[in-house]
């Protein structure tokens, strides 16, 4: 009974042995793969790192933006504020012309009959240049004296015509 416990003894031992071989084996493979993903990790958390930079960059450069877009906002309300206040004026302008050719339109309305007489006194006194004018011309030259006294006539009667119409109107 000895040989069989001798033996048994050394089929566990050659047992044991391959055991510890197959452990080794798979401890030398998980060792190397545990290797690459060291290695993988190591590239990982570099570029990691590097999107962790570039994402530090875009949001600073995002937040500059949003800056510069709030300034540029704030300008453009000044400048809607300001475009607003120019209808606005405008408007007013609009409102002012409406009332002062309202007024105007209706002194003229009131007093068209004044203006109308003030317009024919100077046709009148245009008139009346005119023909003194011509007068003084045909007195210039003597040898219109006969032609002279063929209009004198008119000239009398077209100025009395004239200050007729312009008392008609002061009536």
């Amino acid at each position: 009974m000895e040989i069989i416990l001798y033996l048994s003894v050394a089929v566990i031992a050659i047992a044991f042995f391959i055991l510890v071989i197959s452990i080794m084996k798979t401890l030398k493979s998980m060792g190397t793969t545990l290797d690459s993903v060291s290695s993988t990790l190591n590239g990982l958390e570099t570029q990691l790192q590097g999107v962790t930079k570039e994402s530090t960059e875009l949001l600073h450069k995002t937040n500059l933006l949003a800056e510069d877009i709030q300034r540029k906002s704030e300008d453009l309300n000044t400048v809607v504020y300001a475009v607003k206040d120019v209808g606005h004026s405008i408007q007013n302008l609009n409102n002012s012309v409406k009332k002062v050719s309202t007024s105007i339109s209706s002194e003229l309305e009131r007093n068209q009959g004044k203006i109308s007489q003030v317009v024919q006194w100077g046709n009148a006194i245009i008139e009346l240049k005119d023909k003194w004018k011509q007068k003084k011309e045909q007195q210039s030259s003597p040898s219109d004296n006969a032609v002279q006294n063929q209009t004198a006539p008119t000239e009398v009667q077209s100025r009395e015509k004239l200050v007729k119409r312009a008392r008609s109107y002061n009536n």
